[in-house]
């Protein structure tokens, strides 16, 4: 339920908001890495200064003997005095230690330095009383007696408040408090500290950056890719989104966009191209009709009024197949694609119109050999029928229709030739309009297959050339 609730919540934050989201998360990641940093360096610092104070109370308890002669009621007034006079001396100690004095401390900043006090059951304690009167808290990481202990600016240093890691232990009826003042972090820790703000800054900056760089080229390319889309949606479909250059990470939708578009412009042309056919192929059926019912009013005997109802009822059965496979067509029963073998197709069509062609005496031929396409079956067959009607209604009596078809690359090549007046003009191509034959419906079925169409007149004749590229 939560992965659901977050995934919901990320799904409705904009682009920009995710982005400047990222950059604030890894400037916090960032900071807090800092801290830790902090933490850490700080904690190693107190460890070093817990176990130098342990070293200087063993020393001092070394020097001082054992716990007999300073057992409780045998400390008198003399051994106080001898013991703070001591314990200067010890506190100084030798320059040849290494040890980092109060002054350096002081001055520098450096830790290292040692502070010392011990209070005896009489006399005046000796040492930095204020390691006696300062609020110490227990580290029980570093050990049971072991304290930190801040000192106020002006107890141990005239310009600074520093920090000392203490250890408290007795050695007899003495009372000591031997500590290390603890470095602080420096210079070069507020560096750190400035430099990563920066870069945290700068993170957050390049963020907001990049999101609103993000936002301005994803605005760009979903304008394009709706004015595309508002241009297709009142009819115009010859804007397209611009594949490349605006947003990568678009691309893949503005090509879909644009195939769909693609797709749509080849429907509408399709749309358009089989109107025009069924205009042409309703058009002179419904005449022939209309004239021979016409021509039934005034028939005169029983014969021929029932030739012309017969004829009638054939133009109106035309019309009705006509019709059922334009209804096939809008269904989509014939998109399927499948390997076609043209020669097959084109004999199959030849022997249709041998009946119609030897009435005339018109000879069809088929030539060539297998040329197989990948195509719709049932739109090939319907456009070559076209070609072939259209060949053989031009044909002069005893005249020669040739379908011929021939394997060409991937592709293939078909051509239909007849005898008939021609065009008496130069070679159209396949954009040119339609020369009164119904070849409209030829050029959508070839566009939908990705081939051309050619017409052009030959010397005794017409030769229309179909290329199909795949």
């Amino acid at each position: 339920m939560a992965g659901r609730g977050l995934s919901g919540w990320l799904g409705r934050r904009t682009l920009a908001q995710l982005s400047v989201g990222v950059g604030v998360a890894a400037a916090l990641a960032l900071s807090g890495s800092l801290v830790v940093t902090g933490l850490a360096v700080r904690a190693e610092q107190r460890k070093q200064a817990a176990l130098a104070a342990l070293a200087d109370y063993a020393a001092m308890a070394s020097k001082l003997g054992g716990q007999e002669g300073l057992a409780l009621g045998s400390v008198t007034e003399a051994d106080a005095a001898y013991l703070s006079a001591w314990l200067s001396a010890f506190q100084d100690g030798p320059v040849d230690r290494g040890e980092v004095t109060l002054e350096e401390t002081c001055r520098t900043g450096r830790g290292g330095a040692g502070v010392r006090f011990i209070r005896a059951p009489v006399g005046k304690p000796a040492g930095l009383a204020a390691l006696e009167d300062a609020r110490a808290d227990r580290l029980p990481r570093l050990g049971e007696a072991v304290y930190a202990v801040r000192l106020a600016r002006g107890t141990l240093c005239p310009g600074r408040a520093v920090d000392v890691v203490m250890v408290r232990k007795s050695v007899g009826a003495l009372d000591i408090r031997v500590g290390r003042v603890v470095a602080p972090l420096g210079q070069a820790w507020a560096w750190a500290v400035a430099s990563v703000a920066a870069t945290a800054g700068l993170i957050l900056v390049t963020a907001l950056a990049g999101a609103v760089l993000a936002r301005g080229r994803l605005t760009t390319a979903l304008a394009a890719v709706s004015r595309a889309l508002q241009g297709a949606a009142i009819g115009d479909l010859t804007r397209r989104a611009p594949e490349q250059g605006v947003a990568p990470e678009l691309t893949e939708l503005t090509v879909l966009v644009n195939q769909t578009l693609d797709r749509l412009d080849e429907l509408m042309s399709w749309l358009r191209d089989s109107s025009d056919q069924l205009a042409h192929d309703f058009r002179t059926p419904l005449a022939r009709a209309t004239a021979r019912l016409d021509a039934l009013e005034e028939a005169r005997t029983a014969p021929e009024r029932r030739r012309l109802l017969d004829e009638a009822r054939a133009d109106l059965n035309r019309l009705s197949q006509a019709m059922a496979e334009t209804l096939m067509l809008r269904d989509g029963q014939a998109w399927a694609f499948e390997r076609i073998d043209l020669a097959q197709v084109l004999r199959a069509v030849a022997e249709l119109y041998e009946p119609l062609a030897g009435a005339r005496g018109v000879t069809v031929a088929v030539e060539g050999g297998p040329a197989e396409i990948l195509g719709v079956r049932s739109l090939i067959q319907r456009a070559l029928i076209n070609l072939a009607d259209n060949a053989v209604k031009f044909s002069p009596d005893g005249g020669r229709v040739t379908l011929d078809v021939r394997a060409e690359g991937a592709g293939a090549v078909l051509t239909v030739t007849d005898r008939g007046p021609g065009f008496g003009a130069e070679p159209s191509a396949e954009g040119e309009t339609s020369h009164g034959m119904g070849l409209p419906f030829v050029r959508a079925v070839m566009r939908r297959h990705g081939g051309s169409l050619e017409i052009s007149s030959a010397d005794a004749g017409t030769v229309v050339t179909a290329r199909f590229s795949r």
